[in-house]
């Protein structure tokens, strides 16, 4: 049983991370700057370019998903501490969309129990990492949530981080042991290695490597041959190109791009990530936005200035939105 004080100390702990919520109606202004590296930024964007502050007050904002047309769609997205999703749109601005999102126990979870990684299947449903129960859950149309994966060969899996589709609904997705209490040192930890993993359609589960001590945020290439993975390992921040085999297993990983030389300028590792169909790289790394080739050069970074987790793009492209720690932001693109 925990004593009264360590109760007391989460109560005023929770009470001073959960902030006011700002978002429409407000005049929010913009965040960092835009920099360029290389000419090949200029296909996105235009001297006046902005990173506009649509929302703020988050604790830990994460797993931006767009939902919907452009037109009428929506923007759901994860804070990770307050254990919910959140919903932005233009027309209402922030309203919360789930609550609990990633953790549906009784007892105190540490301090990111809720979803982390939110991606949308080629049906349509919402499918979710969730830190706490520590699982891969999907949102069925009638409401509730049903497991995908949450053990893997009879051992919990660590804490599920991020998720992306392939076109024939294969779910590759990142285990690290960020979601657990005490982190790689919990004494639930079950698993000694931290996974990326491959989920098919029929449910079953396939270890596909173990190369990387941190694997954080996923995606894929347009031609869906290769994966990028982000590595949020201080040791080595980088990010990781996987050739996809034709039986969707992976062969040994390459590094794509290292942040190392950027650790001590910004807050921050290599985290989330969306792939443009151009092939373009955007990952959430030290202090915000790296935008990479898929031949590992930088081309140009959206400079936060603070930790920033992840980011998505609108189904047309012209947008990117970006969770950077407390503010829900977004570019446009050209």
């Amino acid at each position: 049983m925990r004593c009264l004080a360590y109760w007391l100390f989460v109560m005023a702990t929770c009470t001073t991370m959960f902030q006011p919520i700002t978002s429409l109606g407000n005049d929010l202004g913009t965040l960092g700057r835009i920099e360029s590296h290389s000419t090949g930024l200029d296909q996105f964007i235009t001297p006046d370019t902005k990173i506009e502050i649509l929302a703020k007050g988050f604790t830990w904002s994460e797993g931006p998903v767009w939902i919907g047309d452009v037109s009428d769609g929506h923007l759901l997205f994860s804070d990770i501490p307050r254990n919910t999703i959140f919903k932005w749109s233009p027309s209402v601005g922030i309203e919360t969309f789930m609550s609990p999102s990633g953790y549906t126990g009784v007892a105190y979870y540490g301090l990111e129990p809720g979803s982390n990684g939110l991606a949308v299947a080629p049906d349509g449903r919402l499918t979710l990492c969730e830190h706490g129960d520590r699982r891969v859950s999907v949102l069925t149309r009638q409401g509730g949530k049903r497991t995908l994966v949450d053990h893997y060969q009879g051992k919990r899996l660590n804490s599920p981080n991020d998720l992306t589709f392939d076109r024939d609904g294969v779910i590759y997705f990142t285990d690290p042991p960020y979601g657990l209490p005490d982190r790689e040192l919990d004494n639930r930890r079950e698993l000694d290695f931290c996974g990326i993993y491959r989920i098919d359609p029929d449910g079953s589960l396939t270890l596909l490597s173990t190369q990387l001590d941190r694997p954080n945020g996923i995606g894929l290439s347009p031609d869906q041959q290769t994966l990028y993975v982000a590595q949020s390992d201080p040791s080595n921040p980088i990010w990781m190109s996987f050739e996809i085999n034709n039986d969707k297993s992976l062969a040994m990983g390459k590094k794509l791009y290292d942040a190392k030389s950027f650790m001590g300028e910004f807050p921050g590792l290599p985290d989330g990530l969306t792939v443009h169909s151009s092939g373009i790289i955007f990952g959430s790394g030290p202090g915000g936005i790296y935008i990479i080739s898929p031949q590992g050069e930088l081309l140009g970074r959206f400079i936060t200035g603070g930790r920033t987790s992840n980011c998505t793009l609108s189904p047309d492209e012209k947008t990117l939105y970006i969770t950077a720690d407390a503010h829900l932001c977004r570019v446009r693109l050209r």
